[in-house]
């Protein structure tokens, strides 16, 4: 099979009907697990209560509901139908080095998702903060694993400020096949700007690691909700932010419809 017999076939599974309606069923679940997000972030805010501010606490707060496990069932199918509909993109319809690479990078991101998913419905819940302070630690323990931890700290800054740039100037809109309303769209742009300000923060957490040496400091999405939340007026910054994952959360459903995936 050559590169061509390859790309044809992932193009199938890209137009495959059922494909495209995981691939909806995922961005609805991401707006599911974002919304959970900003619940918890704001209980920090304003009662320091409210679980772990990360994917691992979104699962085990849905997870702990009523009929929980098939809802969490339901949102671990939809991310790995958006996973491998990511995968057939990059592989098989993607313009440009570019556009692949950002969908291969979606592809890993949603399957992190799925395998935490999948964990928690098997009873082998994970902590997102000590995977990230393990995979810091050992990253760190390397050669060159200060150096290489500070890089991924600014790749997260960039990923942040072109969330916020996306939300500020409605470049999110092009991601869609039709409009989706001025309350989606509104929702867009305070959703990808507050995304873009956690994701900062989680950057910066990352770059103080690899310059304190202390594997610790980069604690994940829960330690960057929680540093904002530490600032002056942090419960300020962080119920805003809060609010703004939970408009992101809208967004996300927007999506599932208004998208041909």
């Amino acid at each position: 099979m050559n590169a061509s017999d390859v790309r044809g076939a992932a193009r199938k599974v890209r137009d495959n009907p059922a494909t495209g309606f995981l691939a909806r069923l995922g961005y609805a679940a991401s707006g599911v697990l974002h919304i959970l997000l900003g619940i918890i972030a704001a209980r920090i805010a304003w009662f320091r209560t409210g679980g772990s501010a990360d994917q691992s606490g979104a699962f085990a707060t849905l997870r702990n509901e009523p009929l929980g496990a098939v809802a969490l069932a339901v949102l671990t199918l939809g991310f790995a139908g958006l996973a491998v509909w990511q995968v057939s993109t990059a592989v098989g319809a993607a313009r440009g080095a570019g556009d692949r690479l950002k969908a291969a990078g979606k592809a890993v991101v949603y399957g992190a998702l799925t395998w935490t998913g999948a964990r928690f419905l098997l009873g082998r819940p994970s902590s997102s903060r000590g995977q990230s302070e393990d995979f810091t630690a050992k990253l760190m323990a390397e050669p060159g694993g200060r150096i290489a931890v500070g890089a991924v700290g600014v790749v997260v800054l960039v990923i942040a400020l072109f969330h916020v740039y996306k939300g500020w100037s409605g470049r999110f809109r092009r991601d869609l096949a039709r409009d989706p309303g001025r309350f989606v769209t509104a929702a867009g742009h305070v959703g990808y700007v507050a995304k873009g300000v956690a994701l900062g923060v989680l950057g910066a957490l990352f770059v103080t690691a690899a310059t304190q040496d202390r594997p610790t400091r980069a604690g994940g999405l829960d330690a960057a909700l929680r540093t904002l939340g530490q600032q002056p007026f942090g419960s300020v910054l962080l119920t805003v932010v809060a609010v703004g994952l939970v408009a992101y959360g809208v967004y996300c459903f927007g999506r599932a419809r208004s998208t041909d995936t």
